[in-house]
């Protein structure tokens, strides 16, 4: 019973809106509204990451990419094309999924390093493109976002943004769990055990590679474009190695295909260097030990672990 309870799709659901409504009670200045919305944005892109990782078993080195495109297609769109801002959110999810597609095409031929490499390459293409194409893309100082209206309403405000990145982060929550339960998901997992037994049982390994591919690069791209409209600015550091990095080191470290995992994973990378920042010149390096730490003691991360000795404590 409790095993089922905990694998629910609706609990987590319940969880996670639980938690975004609780936030803002305890929060005691919009300073922490402002991180809780950003680990909500990074959150919601490590999804992607969940899909293609945890469910597929694809890895990529480079998805900063996609949340760069997305970034930057809300603040050229409307400066340059004069597009709405939120037709050019849509626009820039449409864009990465293009993109994705037509990328995964060859480089998901690729298995383990060779395809890290691949994407790794990808991401730094993207943020190249990004800083050298100054006279679109502002260059290495970055652009302005304009901000978005709804219907004649100016949205801004780290509250609206708060709820606005709450509420994305329960709809791509509820996709990644319903993609978990469909017979898609059963076939990204039967690829995440053995490419050569799914496809002994019928699964078209080349398409499922390329559609979680896709859906993942859509998942960055949105989060880039409400990260970048939230902000009201946006840098080609958006599409940086490091932020490719930490996407996946928040994966790993909730807990690989976890969608509660995911989500804890973006809260320790955010908030914890948040918290370090008294220590000064030590952080990074504490942050490192504590990284180490939990993987060691938590190889399979920290809700995986905690869940698995919660079922052996009720036994």
């Amino acid at each position: 019973m409790l095993k089922t309870l905990l694998s629910s799709r609706l609990a987590v659901l319940l969880l996670l809106a639980a938690v975004i409504a609780l936030v803002p009670v305890l929060a005691p200045s919009s300073f922490y509204l402002r991180v809780a919305a950003l680990v909500w944005v990074f959150a919601l892109a490590a999804l992607g990451l969940t899909i293609l990782m945890g469910y597929a078993g694809q890895v990529s080195l480079g998805h900063a990419g996609f949340l760069g495109i997305g970034a930057y297609a809300v603040a050229i769109g409307p400066a340059k094309l004069g597009l709405d801002p939120l037709l050019s959110l849509v626009l820039g999810a449409v864009l990465c999924g293009l993109v994705a597609y037509v990328v995964g095409k060859p480089i998901l031929r690729l298995k383990g390093y060779y395809l890290a490499i691949a994407t790794l390459g990808f991401g730094l293409i993207v943020a190249l493109v990004l800083t050298s194409e100054g006279a679109i893309t502002g260059g290495p100082d970055g652009m302005q976002v304009p901000r978005m209206t709804v219907l004649g309403w100016r949205v801004s405000g780290i509250q609206t943004w708060y709820w606005i990145t709450g509420g994305a982060l329960l709809i791509g929550a509820l996709l990644a769990l319903n993609i978990q339960a469909s017979p898609s998901g059963r076939a990204f997992r039967a690829l995440h055990d053995s490419e050569i037994a799914a496809a002994g049982v019928g699964v078209d390994v080349a398409s499922k590679k390329l559609a979680a591919f896709v859906i993942s690069g859509v998942y960055a791209g949105v989060a880039g474009s409400l990260l970048a409209l939230m902000n009201g600015f946006i840098t080609p550091e958006a599409a940086g190695f490091m932020h490719s990095i930490e996407l996946v080191a928040m994966v790993i470290i909730g807990g690989l295909g976890s969608v509660v995992g995911t989500v804890v994973g973006a809260a320790f990378l955010v908030v914890l260097p948040q918290a370090l920042t008294m220590l000064h010149e030590y952080e990074q390096a504490v942050l490192g030990l504590l990284i180490m730490a939990f993987m060691i003691l938590l190889p399979a991360g920290i809700v995986p672990s905690l869940r698995r000795l919660v079922l052996e404590r009720v036994r």
